[in-house]
Parts: structure tokens; C-alpha cells; sequence
């Protein structure tokens, strides 16, 4: 009896430790793609198809609502590679979980009062490493200091078990975006954010 029970905590425990294993296609994240620089020029084309949902109407900007933009951003990203994001209920009422002081530094790396406003959407399962932050800097003059204190300081390990990919942080005018996800994701979302800073 001694002998099956002391079987099955192994069982368990080997279980456990399987789920907090990193990914086998990659053993360090990519940062290569992180940029500083102001959005200016589209990324290369997604490798898969945008998703079917319909996206906000065409007049989105970097000057519409940070929801809007998310909305947008999200959209790029091929269906089957949309994780579940956090609930409403767990954010608040919100369709996106709002930067606040006791969240900003695990988010972003920085404290909230860099920043006028920032949004979060997160997997609702933590052993996705999916996170795309967009916050509205205090001016646009700031943005640029403000993404590069982003970029030095976003932890892509956040997570503890998983490790996001890829971690691309950038701007336009007053708006910063970090995203931290798998690579083709990364790179379709930062795609639907350069394209609405042209």
C-alpha cells in the first residue's frame, strides 16, 4: 500500500514539474525583433491569415481610445493562435485589465505615473505567455524614453513556467505598445500597430 501511494506522489510531482517546462521549439526568447524606434514602416507580412472577426471600423488611430487601438491590434492575430483572454469580471467590468499602481511594474517594468493611461490584455491562462500592453505616455515627447524604459525593464518570463517568444516594444506619437507573445503573433500585432501610425 505504502508502495502505490508513494507511486502516485511521484506520478503527481513529475506531472507538476512537466507543466512548468519551457517549450521545446525554443530554449531563449527572441528580442531581436524589439524595437525603440518610432513606427514608421509596416513589419513583414503575418505568416498566417488575420482572423475572421470583423475589426473596429477603419477610422481607428492612435489618437482613438486605447481600447479601440487594442481592438484592432488584437484582431491581426490568426484565430488559432488567440489565446483566452482574462474575463470581465476578473478586470473590473472592462473588456481589458487597466494599468494601475499595484500592476504597472509586473506588466510593463515601469511605474504608472510614467504614463497618462495604459491597458492590458493577458491570457486568461497563465501558461500562455500572451500580453500585449498599450499605454498613452504623459506626451509624445516622452514616449520615446518612456519605450525604452519598457524594453530595459518588461520581464518576458513574467509568466514563471513559460517565456514569451518574442518581446517587441515600440511607438508612435504618445502611444507605446509592448507585446509579448509567440513570434507570428508578435509580429501580426506590431504589423496592425505600424499601420495605424501611417
Amino acid at each position: 500500500m505504502k508502495k502505490l501511494a508513494l507511486s502516485l506522489a511521484l506520478i503527481m510531482a513529475v506531472a507538476a514539474f512537466a507543466g512548468c517546462s519551457s517549450a521545446p521549439s525554443s530554449s531563449a526568447p527572441s528580442s531581436a525583433p524589439s524595437s525603440s524606434a518610432p513606427a514608421s514602416e509596416p513589419a513583414s507580412e503575418p505568416a498566417s491569415e488575420p482572423s475572421s472577426e470583423s475589426a473596429p471600423s477603419g477610422d481607428v488611430t492612435l489618437s482613438s481610445s486605447l481600447s479601440d487601438i487594442m481592438d484592432t491590434v488584437l484582431a491581426s492575430v490568426p484565430e488559432d493562435q488567440m489565446p483566452m483572454l482574462m474575463p470581465a469580471d476578473l478586470n473590473g467590468g472592462e473588456k481589458y485589465t487597466a494599468l494601475t499602481e499595484e500592476n504597472s511594474e509586473y506588466n510593463l517594468g515601469v511605474t504608472n505615473d510614467r504614463y497618462a493611461e495604459g491597458i492590458a490584455a493577458d491570457a486568461a491562462m497563465t501558461s500562455v505567455p500572451f500580453s500585449v500592453c498599450l499605454v498613452r505616455a504623459n506626451s509624445a515627447e516622452e514616449a520615446e524614453q518612456l519605450a525604452a524604459d519598457i524594453e530595459a525593464n518588461a520581464d518576458p518570463r513574467k509568466w514563471i513556467c513559460v517565456e514569451a517568444e518574442s518581446k517587441i516594444v515600440d511607438y508612435s506619437g504618445d502611444v507605446v505598445i509592448l507585446i509579448m507573445t509567440g513570434a507570428d503573433s508578435a509580429e501580426a500585432i506590431h504589423a496592425a500597430f505600424t499601420a495605424l501610425a501611417e
